[in-house]
């Protein structure tokens, strides 16, 4: 019986160094999209010693983008070198050494292991972009998107690599956020998920998985509260001030719902409850709010615009 435990152990290891062994080790990454989070990322990649090329339409963009970089990783330093400035600089220089830019992805995919996307929360656009560089990556190489609400599966259906398609969903902004959501389609092969959970450990993230459900773990939950928020306050039974102290000081939130609505912005929050609804009529979780569809229509969208459902100097 021990020879046959024993035995049992050695055959379940070897499976196991066999499966390890058919994962990707993912060493270069291309990114496409230099806003806020494709340069978050690009940069925890570079930090971590992945070969990197961000991607977008103009250099004028990639240059903001590089300069963002930069001043974040000086953040970086001021905690992490503290005592010592020479290893710091040590740090950037190396981080950005591992750091290119280009304004063709075609050209750029042909040897990279994964391509991730962070542009514009559009499915058409989305598509357009997987269906063009799906014919130029190589085989073996992984797309991911980095999508908040928009389904995977139907990105993924634009390629030819269902199997190496996959969802990577990081938290902006991304040097601070340790959470990564790793998405896995009926079609995402065992082998891309594991390499996918593994890229996101190698770049200091604490990955958490989840199937292609609408909105994923933290946006699915988060979403409706923020929804279920604006309802109480449409009814009339509590004012928006009132509920945003009540969940910071009841339920110890860093901001209440409408503040965060705001921060967020109503227009990305009513494009994400709308895209849902549609997806799932008949969930009352989804349904529009004629507040939010005022506010947005109104050009009313949060900070960024100056006023939400507060008003910002």
């Amino acid at each position: 019986m021990a020879f046959a435990t024993r035995h049992f152990v050695r055959a379940a290891s070897s499976d196991a160094a066999t499966a390890a062994a058919k994962k990707l080790l993912i060493k270069h990454v291309t990114i496409i999209g230099g806003g806020l989070m494709g340069a978050g990322i690009a940069q925890v990649a570079a930090a971590s010693g992945h070969t990197v090329v961000l991607v977008d339409q103009s250099d004028e963009i990639l240059k903001k983008s590089t300069k963002g970089i930069e001043e974040s990783l000086k953040r970086v330093i001021k905690k992490k070198f503290a005592d010592k400035p020479e290893a710091g600089d040590e740090f950037i220089k190396k981080t950005l050494k591992n750091l290119t830019t280009s304004t063709d992805a075609a050209s750029v995919v042909h040897s990279t292991d994964l391509v991730i996307e962070a542009i514009v929360e559009n499915l058409e656009v989305k598509n357009k972009l997987f269906k063009t560089l799906d014919k130029f990556a190589p085989e073996h190489t992984i797309f991911a998107s980095n999508t908040s609400s928009l389904q995977i599966t139907q990105m993924a259906n634009a390629t030819t690599r269902q199997d190496r398609f996959g969802g990577l969903h990081f938290f902006n902004p991304v040097p601070m956020m340790k959470l990564v959501e790793v998405i896995k389609t009926p079609m995402t092969s065992q082998k891309t998920f594991e390499s996918l959970v593994d890229f996101s450990k190698a770049v200091g993230k604490s990955p958490v998985s989840c199937k292609d459900t609408p909105g994923f773990i933290v946006n699915r939950l988060l979403v409706p509260y923020m929804m279920e928020a604006v309802r109480l306050f449409e009814r009339g039974d509590a004012s928006k001030e009132d509920i945003d102290v009540a969940m910071k000081l009841g339920a110890g939130y860093p901001m209440g719902p409408f503040e965060l609505l705001d921060y967020v912005g109503l227009d990305t929050s009513k494009y994400i409850i709308d895209g849902w609804h549609s997806l799932e009529p008949n969930n009352p979780l989804f349904a529009p709010s004629p507040l939010l569809n005022k506010l947005v229509e109104e050009k009313k969208l949060g900070k960024k615009t100056g006023e939400g459902f507060y008003k910002y100097k």
